[in-house]
């Protein structure tokens, strides 16, 4: 699993740092990137899906 923060979408509402920022970081601005983009260590997908799942604008892609 991989993710992506896509940038056109994010608004920095920063809900994904707040559920799993071992995976994101933000800005002053609170727009998110993600801190590993490789495939992520399976006790982080969880995590990933969680932040995916609570992001208000769909920002985080999740590739499988």
């Amino acid at each position: 699993m991989k993710i992506y923060v896509d940038q056109t979408r994010c608004q920095g509402h920063s809900r994904c740092y707040m559920l799993a920022p071992d995976l994101f970081e933000i800005d002053d601005y609170g727009q998110s990137t993600e801190k590993i983009n490789v495939h992520l260590p399976s006790e982080l997908e969880e995590d990933a899906r969680l932040a995916a799942e609570n992001c208000p604008e769909f920002a985080i892609v999740i590739i499988e």
